[in-house]
């Protein structure tokens, strides 16, 4: 199993996981199997490249996806595309996978949770394509 953690910086096991899914610079994808792991660069046009970072995760096989908060349109389009997301992630990438193992994060709903990373709900611009302020967890 792929297990997709969001990063700050380059990737990697102790990078910190982004406070923002879609803008993320690098997703650090750990394989349960062999418990190595890889780094995708977000390449997506939110960050001047083209496609969106769904595409790029399942194009590397990523079937979990371990966030802070994401929005409704990211949501959406991670259960289309066989993701299962979890919200709550913090710390490190290392972090949030063992906070996932031991069962501490908390399954996003469809329409996503953006309220996670303590800002008030303006809708901003980070958080176009669904973030409404509800916390939606299953």
């Amino acid at each position: 199993m792929k297990v997709s953690v969001p990063s700050i910086g380059k990737g990697g096991m102790d990078d910190t996981v982004s406070q923002h899914f879609g803008r993320a610079p690098a997703y650090t994808v750990f394989d349960t199997e062999d418990e190595k792991y890889s780094v995708v660069p977000n390449t997506s046009d939110h960050n001047g490249g083209a496609g969106l970072p769904v595409e790029l995760l399942a194009k590397a096989g990523v079937n979990v996806m371990l966030c802070r908060g994401i929005g409704k349109g990211a949501a959406v389009m991670c259960q289309r595309s066989g993701i299962d997301v979890f919200i709550g992630a913090s710390g490190t990438v290392r972090d949030a996978i063992n906070a996932w193992k031991s069962g501490t994060l908390s399954k996003a709903a469809q329409d996503g949770n953006c309220g996670s990373h303590g800002h008030s709900h303006s809708h901003s611009s980070h958080c176009q394509g669904g973030c409404h302020g509800h916390v939606t967890i299953n």
